[in-house]
C-alpha cells in the first residue's frame, strides 16, 4: 500500500541508462578486503579505483562503452562524521571521494558508489536510514557521483517501500544526473505480487532481482535458470531507462572456463543486461579481454530498442535457444549447450524458431566475426556447440518477399 501511495509523485524518467550501463564494479572480485597493510594491491582503497580507471581509459574499454567505475560496499568510515554525513575511510581514501570522481571524470569515465537502505550496509558499514535519504543523495551529488547502487540489508519491507521511491525523488532533486540501481526486488523475492515491475520501472534505472553472483558456473546457471523460468514476468519490465540486472560479469576470474565465459557474455547480452565487469583489469588474460571487448556483442547488448531476449526452445538434448529482437528487423540468436560430454551438432531452421516465412537473412557469427552467409527461413542448418558453450548469431534481413518491410519491422520474430 505504501508503495502504491508513493507512486504518483515518483517519476524517475531522468533520461539516463537508455541502453544497459557498462563498466566495472569492485564487489565480486575484491569483496570487502579492507586490510591494506597485508594486501595493498587488492584492498578497497582509492588506489584500486585509480588503477582500474587507468585501465578502462588506456586499454580500449572506454571506447567500447565501459564507462562506469563502481565502488561497492566497505568504502566508508565505520561512523558518519560530526555533521552526520557519510564519509570515506580516511586511511584507505585519503583524497576523498570528490577527488576520486574528479580523477575518473578527467579520464572520460563516470563514478558509481554504493549505499544501503538500512541501519548498516551488508558489510557492516553505516547505512542510509529513512531520515538520511535526502542528505545522502545530496552528499553523493556534491561528490560528483554518477551512479548509486542502493542495497537493502538491515531494512524491513515497509522501510524499503518508502525508502527506495524516496531516494529516487532525492536524487532527482539534486539536479545531478545519477543512474539509480536498486536492490529492492531481490529482497522481496523478485516476483509478483510482492514486486510490481510497472512501479519499479518508474522508480529505478536498473535493479537486482535475484541472488548475488559467485565465481562459479553453478552460480551463473542458477541465475540463467531463474531469469528465463520467470521471463514472462521479467522480460516486459525491461527497456530504455529501466533494466533487469542479473549481476556482474565474472569473466576473467577463476571460476569459469573459456566456453563458460563466452556463454555468460552471450546470455547477458541477450538479456539486455548491464555489462558490469568484476575482474582485475590489471592482469586480465587476452582471451577474457577478447570476449569482453567483442564489438558486435556490445553493439547487440546496446541495441537502442532495448528489448530483452527470451528463451524460445528447450530441447531434450540439453540445447537451449534464445532470441533477442533488435532494431532494423535484425535479431540475435544464442544456441546454448548444457551438455558436459562433447560438442553437439544441433539442427533446426529459422522456420522452426518462428521467423517470418520466405525471409532471407545474412548471418554473422558473433564470436568468429565471419559472415556465415544468406539463410532462408525454410533452410535447415546445423550448429556445433561445445559443452557449456554457445554459438551466437547476428541475423540481418536482406529480403522479405512476402511481407513488406515496414510490417516486418513492427513484428519482431518470436
Amino acid at each position: 500500500l505504501a508503495l502504491a501511495l508513493a507512486l504518483p509523485s515518483v517519476a524517475l524518467e531522468n533520461g539516463l541508462a537508455r541502453t544497459p550501463p557498462m563498466g566495472w564494479m569492485s564487489w565480486e572480485r575484491f569483496r570487502c578486503d579492507v586490510d591494506c597493510q597485508a594486501d595493498p594491491r587488492n584492498c578497497i582503497s582509492e588506489q584500486l579505483f585509480f588503477e582500474m580507471a587507468d585501465r578502462l581509459a588506456e586499454d580500449g574499454w572506454r571506447e567500447l562503452g565501459y564507462e562506469y567505475i563502481n565502488i561497492d560496499d566497505c568504502w566508508s568510515a565505520k561512523q558518519r562524521d560530526a555533521a552526520g554525513q557519510l564519509a570515506p575511510d580516511p586511511k584507505r581514501f585519503p583524497s576523498g571521494i570528490k577527488a576520486l570522481a574528479d580523477y575518473v571524470h578527467a579520464r572520460g569515465l563516470k563514478l558509481g558508489i554504493y549505499g544501503d537502505l538500512g541501519v548498516f550496509t551488508c558489510g557492516g558499514y553505516p547505512g542510509t536510514m529513512l531520515e538520511d535519504v535526502k542528505q545522502d543523495a545530496q552528499t553523493f551529488a556534491a561528490w560528483g557521483v554518477d551512479m548509486l547502487k542502493l542495497d537493502g540489508c538491515y531494512s524491513s519491507a515497509e522501510e524499503q517501500a518508502k525508502g527506495y521511491p524516496e531516494m529516487a525523488r532525492a536524487l532527482n532533486a539534486t539536479g545531478r544526473p545519477i543512474v539509480y540501481s536498486c536492490s529492492w526486488p531481490a529482497y522481496q523475492g523478485g516476483l509478483p505480487p510482492k514486486v510490481n515491475y510497472t512501479i519499479l520501472a518508474e522508480i529505478c534505472n536498473l535493479w537486482r532481482n535475484y541472488d548475488d553472483i559467485q565465481d562459479s558456473w553453478e552460480s551463473v546457471l542458477s541465475i540463467v535458470d531463474w531469469f528465463f523460468t520467470n521471463q514472462d514476468v521479467l522480460q516486459p519490465a525491461a527497456g530504455p531507462g529501466h533494466w533487469n540486472d542479473p549481476d556482474m560479469l565474472i569473466i576473467g576470474n577463476f571460476g569459469l572456463s573459456y566456453e563458460q565465459s563466452r556463454s555468460q557474455m552471450a546470455l547477458w547480452t541477450v538479456m539486455a543486461a548491464p555489462l558490469l565487469m568484476s575482474t582485475d583489469l590489471r592482469t586480465i588474460s587476452p582471451s577474457a579481454k577478447e570476449i569482453l571487448q567483442n564489438r558486435l556483442m556490445i553493439q547487440i547488448n546496446q541495441d537502442p530498442l532495448g528489448i530483452q531476449g527470451r528463451r524460445i526452445a528447450k530441447e531434450k538434448s540439453h540445447i537451449e535457444v534464445f532470441l533477442r529482437p533488435l532494431s532494423q528487423a535484425a535479431s540475435a540468436l544464442v544456441f546454448f549447450s548444457r551438455r558436459t560430454d562433447m560438442p553437439f551438432r544441433y539442427t533446426t531452421s529459422l522456420a522452426k524458431l518462428h521467423f517470418p516465412e520466405d525471409a532471407v537473412y545474412e548471418v554473422q557469427d558473433v564470436y568468429a566475426g565471419k559472415v556465415v552467409g544468406a539463410l532462408k527461413t525454410a533452410d535447415n542448418f546445423t550448429v556445433v556447440i561445445n559443452p557449456s558453450g554457445v554459438v551466437m548469431w547476428y541475423l540481418r534481413p536482406v529480403a522479405f518477399p512476402v511481407q513488406p518491410w515496414h510490417v516486418v519491422r513492427q513484428q519482431a520474430p518470436g
